[in-house]
């Protein structure tokens, strides 16, 4: 079982969540770090990933939400200064798919969740390192993580939604 760090320079962690009931809005965090085992040459053999993801650097590209966003009506950054994922199991399911079940920890919160994973490939870098590429996905119910502020619309629904869309586009070097 070979082992890789994560690139942040390489690596996209963002989310989608429905704004207004109308619209989505998208948003990335952009500090992180975490190591992958996994076997480029026998990728049927599973693996393990765990990552830390600083929730102070989010951004949605309004800093006035982002700053609402690190307070504590949602990720109280200061009291809860990482967001994590921890494996607990990584299953081939054929094509280069796998399903990596884990523990994902949010605002003290931990929940079970399942990405999806594709295995996008393996290849040496220009500066003679090796590098893999997966592109996962998945969804979470924030309220399960105790995000639960919201405010109601005068129209009907509520300021945000509750289904969050997390995407990430991952690339690794070998450590």
């Amino acid at each position: 079982m070979a082992t890789w760090k994560i690139d942040p320079s390489h690596t996209v962690v963002q989310f989608t969540v429905r704004h207004l009931v109308i619209s989505k809005v998208k948003g990335r965090f952009t500090k992180f770090e975490g190591g992958i085992e996994f076997d480029p040459s026998a990728p049927a053999a599973g693996g393990k990933v765990e990552v830390k993801i600083d929730p102070a650097s989010i951004d949605t590209g309004e800093p006035k939400r982002d700053g609402h966003l690190r307070s504590p009506d949602f990720f109280d950054v200061e009291k809860f200064p990482a967001l994590t994922f921890k494996s607990t199991s990584f299953a081939a399911k054929g094509g280069g798919h796998y399903a990596i079940a884990g523990d994902l920890t949010i605002h003290g919160v931990t929940k079970p969740v399942e990405l999806t994973t594709e295995y996008l490939g393996a290849g040496k870098d220009p500066w003679g390192g090796q590098r893999v590429g997966f592109s996962a996905h998945t969804a979470i119910d924030r309220k399960d993580f105790g995000l639960t502020w919201n405010q109601a619309l005068e129209a009907g629904g509520v300021l945000v939604g509750d289904k969050i869309n997390i995407e990430l586009e991952v690339q690794a070097v070998a450590a």
